[in-house]
Parts: C-alpha cells; structure tokens; sequence
C-alpha cells in the first residue's frame, strides 16, 4: 500500500490590517509609470467615475462663476475672451475679475481637501483637520501679529500667515512627542489645546485694534475670495506643483499608516520619517490656501470625509479629496456671491455655516458608536 498523502499545508490566517491590505490590493487596477514601474498608482472604477463627476460639477459651477453676475456674459463671450479675442469689458470681467477669483478658489479647495485627507490619516480621526488642530489659526495669529502689529500688508501678510501656520504646526508637533512617537489621538488632544490658546491671542489682537483694522481683519479671518486676484493665485498654484506629485508619491505609504503603526512598521514603512513628511507638505499647503484667501473653514475636515463616501473607499484618496474641496469652495463662493446680491458674503461664512453642521453630524456619530 502507498504511503497516505502529507496534508496539504494551509495559509495561517490574516489579521485584520493585514485582510485590509490585501482587500485593497484586489480592487482596481495598478498603473506604473516611469522606467520599469518606478512609480506605481492605484486606480479604483468607482473612485475614477466620482471623479470625473466631480469634475463635471466643477466645471458647470465654473461656468455660471464666469458668466453671471451684474454684467452677465453668454459663454460664448466668455469663450472669445478666454482667448483674447472678446470685447474689452468682457475681457475685463473676465480675466481680471472673475477667473482670478474662480481660480484661487479651486486651487483653495483643492489645497484644503488634500491638506485636510492626510491629517486625517496621519491621526486615523475623522477630525483631524487643520481647523481642529489649530494649524489654521496659528497661520491667522501670524498675520494677525502682522496686520495689526507692525502694520504691514498685502505680501507681509501672507508671509506672516505662513510662518504662524508653521510655528504653530512646531509646537503642536513637539508637545505631542511621547516615548513612542507621535500618536494620532496625542496630536488632536494638543491640538485642540492649542487652537483654544491661538484663538484667545487672536481675540486680543483684535480687541486691542483699531476699528478700521479690526473690520479689515476680520474679514480676512473669515475667509474671503473678494478681490483674489492672479497675484493670489500664482504662489499658491506654484506650491502645490510640487506638492501635489510629493505627497501622491507617498500614497501607498500614507495607505498603511490607515493601518495603525505596528502593521505599517510590518509592511515595510519608516513610520515617523513618512509621518513628518507628509504633515510638512500638508501644513504647507494649509498655509498657502490661508495666504491666498485668509482660512476658509471647516472645508478641510468636510471634504476627505464626503470624499470617502462617495467612492467608498479606505485608502488616501488624495485627489477624490482635492477635487471635492474644489467643488466645496467653488460652490459656496457662488452662493455667498448669488444668495444675498448684491451683497456679497465672505465664502468663510458659507463654509463655516454647511461645515458646522457637518461637525455636529460627525460628533453625533461617534458619540452613538461609542454608545453602541
């Protein structure tokens, strides 16, 4: 009689990060791009067609933007002075008023949205964004300190912003620090600390102003794109150039840092290297939207998380994130320009109205799954 057959050896099984993992890597299609693969992207059928209509809506959103107002002009007017071949007030309106407009607020959106989807997942909190944290008003106690303080303007203002958003981003990073690291809950704990202390500063800054200085603050601390022109539009379209392709480069990495640190230290991350990294460029581009047009609330914490429902999925999804910050800013600057004509609101007051509705809904969410 022959021998009985060895069992047949089996798998151990997955843990969960691990049945996560490789769930993810099931779904979609891998694009490589470069020589032999170098860089590696993972495209989704679902979140490729929630792109393009997202897209859709942004260009629909973009060309009433362009072609209404108190001067209305038809597309193809709007057409013909896009390529400088339309009557002079039309291209006026056009490429000195509204695209101006119209393009820093996509490029606002779109740097809040990305900004917002790796705090994020650096933190694995649904509220970690730079509004919570407090990134947000350090950059506006830098300008702040600026305006009303040593009484500069216009690029002092936005140099001030961006340096306070850094200085801001410091602080928080370092009394974060534990014996293991920065952890995720840590930096949202401080972070909230130190929102609540730059906010007090803040108030006392514009509490010690005068009138007319106070009201031109607070406009900008409330987020406006009145008056946004190229000179807005250019430094902060620049900075995400090369911020954009740096931290789509990291996505995979950013991917398991979703896993918590013990299953991205198992697949092969440099945790704390990737995690400074990518809170660099996010903090950046925090700081350039809040230079171009002062902080724009809770656009940051709204969009990755609608983005996430839309396509369904668990990963980065940075550019999902971007293009719905984009839609969020678009569509809210169109409606504090149209709603109360010819009084135009501050696109901050829209935003901050639709996001702290959508902060209740998250707090109301958590506080029933932790009650569950």
């Amino acid at each position: 009689m022959s021998a009985p057959a060895p069992p047949r050896a089996t798998a151990p099984p997955l843990s969960a990060p691990e049945a996560r993992v490789a769930a993810r890597a099931r779904r979609g299609r891998t694009l490589r791009l470069g020589r032999r693969g170098a860089v590696s992207l993972r495209v989704e059928g679902r979140s490729l067609a929630v792109c393009l209509v997202i897209t859709a809506v942004v260009a629909a959103v973009s060309a009433l933007s362009l072609t209404t107002g108190d001067y209305p002009i038809g597309v193809p007017g709007v057409l013909r002075a896009l390529v400088g071949r339309g009557e002079g007030a039309d291209e006026f309106i056009v490429l000195g008023l509204r695209l101006p407009r119209l393009v820093t607020g996509l490029l606002v959106g779109v740097a809040l949205g990305v900004a917002g989807a790796v705090f994020q997942l650096v933190t694995r909190n649904p509220l970690g964004s730079p509004d919570v944290i407090g990134f947000t008003h350090g950059a506006v106690s830098g300008a702040l300190l600026v305006m009303l303080v040593l009484g500069g303007s216009g690029i002092d203002v936005a140099v001030g912003a961006v340096a306070g958003g850094f200085a801001s981003a410091l602080l928080v990073y370092l009394l974060s620090r534990g014996g293991g690291g920065v952890q995720g809950y840590r930096l949202i704990l401080v972070g909230i600390g130190t929102s609540a202390a730059l906010q007090a500063v803040n108030n006392y800054l514009l509490t010690r102003a005068e009138v007319e200085e106070a009201q031109a603050a607070q406009v900008w601390i409330t987020g406006s794109l009145n008056g946004r022109g190229w000179e807005q539009a250019a430094p902060l379209g620049a900075g995400l150039l090369v911020l954009l392709p740096a931290l789509l480069l990291t996505s995979r990495a950013l991917g398991m840092l979703d896993l918590g640190d013990d299953a991205a230290r198992a697949l092969g991350v440099r945790v704390d290297r990737v995690r400074v990294g990518v809170l660099l460029a996010a903090v950046t581009a925090t700081a350039l939207a809040a230079m171009a047009a002062g902080p724009v609330a809770f656009v940051a914490l709204a969009a990755p998380q609608v983005a996430r429902r839309l396509t369904g999925t668990v990963g980065p999804g940075l550019v999902a994130a971007g293009l719905t910050g984009a839609l969020l800013v678009v569509v809210s600057d169109f409606a504090a320009q149209r709603v109360f004509a010819p009084t135009q609101l501050p696109v901050g007051v829209v935003t901050g109205a639709v996001g702290g509705l959508y902060l209740a809904y998250l707090l109301v969410g958590q506080w029933r799954r932790g009650r569950g």
